[in-house]
């Protein structure tokens, strides 16, 4: 079969072995795969515990070709989405040291065919397209996590989304307008605040604008809920933008660690700083249920051939997408 080798010294297309399901699992031919942050920092050595070679992608749409259980045998011929999580444990507030996800050092949905536990497969939601579908599992569990049970996200609430352009942002802007918060974004682009303003979005901010983003805190009272993924000394702006009480909800650093914290404007204004990262195996339940309930359209920024899947990591490189990057591996 053909699947995309990172190795040491090249990132290419590669004939590699079949492999074959056995007692528990489920051979997975795969229509779509997506793109998270995560395979592109793995590809530049920017990611913990990275072992070569690797075929990368957590996220992936396909059709169940064969399992290793005959008792599994109503899952062949299904068309499926896959839970990446491997090992999340039983607390369902935070994964167990063991925790991995899909798509090193597992192999993952970058290749014509995946191998995973029957207990990962859940069914395409039938309101969506294969390439929509592929783009859900991983980021729209990071969000699903960090807007309700992190954010406890409610309707009527102020909530901020952060650097709305990334994946898991823009299911936590969707999810959020789907409880009937009133949304706000930040973005450095322009075009990206209006997209989501035509998308239901009450208003936005240069995140790198300190001037104008104080003026959108005033002008909606301050918020109830900021959900941020960078960090960095942007932290304290995104802080002040919290009402007394409010939650600030970070699920990523990429632009490091802060300075410095206005410490007593968080023990003051009885601020909660919030870590969240991915979810439980009944999150992923609870998000999907959430999806189909609310018709939760993702937004696909692209469509790649399979044969131009580097070209698809470029265009991430380069932090020009909105919404999912989606690589087409297989048309059935």
């Amino acid at each position: 079969m053909k699947a995309l080798v990172l190795r040491q010294d090249s990132f290419e297309i590669e004939e590699v072995e079949k492999p074959v399901a056995a007692a528990g699992q489920a051979l997975v031919k795969v229509q779509c795969a997506a793109l998270n942050h995560r395979d592109q920092w793995i590809r530049v050595g920017q990611y913990a515990k990275i072992q070569l070679p690797a075929i990368l992608g957590s996220d992936g749409c396909g059709i169940v070709e064969a399992v290793g259980d005959e008792a599994d045998g109503h899952w062949v011929g299904r068309q499926v989405i896959i839970n990446p999580n491997i090992h999340w444990g039983d607390n369902p507030r935070f994964q167990q040291k063991d925790y991995q996800i899909l798509g090193m050092p597992t192999k993952g949905t970058l290749a014509e065919y995946v191998l995973v536990d029957t207990d990962r497969l859940h069914l395409r939601p039938e309101y969506l397209t294969t390439e929509q579908a592929a783009a859900i599992p991983l980021g729209g569990l990071t969000a699903y996590n960090a807007t309700f049970n992190k954010g406890d996200v409610q309707a009527d609430m102020n909530v901020l989304i952060s650097g709305v352009g990334g994946g898991v942002a823009q299911f936590a802007f969707l999810f959020a307008m789907a409880a009937g918060a009133k949304v706000y974004v930040t973005s450095s682009k322009s075009s990206v605040i209006e997209q989501c303003m035509q998308l239901g979005a009450e208003g936005g901010a240069d995140y790198k604008d300190k001037e104008a983003l104080k003026s959108l805190s005033k002008s909606v009272g301050g918020f109830d809920v900021v959900i941020d993924s960078a960090c960095g000394d942007g932290m304290n702006d995104l802080i002040a933008m919290l009402k007394p009480g409010g939650k600030f909800v970070f699920y990523g650093a990429t632009q490091g660690l802060p300075s410095g914290l206005n410490m007593r404007a968080i023990f003051w204004n009885h601020l909660q700083l919030l870590g969240s990262t991915m979810g439980s195996d009944e999150d992923f339940k609870k998000m999907l249920h959430f999806c189909e309930h609310h018709q939760i359209n993702p937004i696909v920024d692209k469509v790649f051939a399979f044969e131009d899947a580097v070209a698809a990591f470029d265009r991430m490189k380069e932090g020009a997408q909105f919404g999912k990057i989606v690589v087409r591996v297989s048309e059935q």
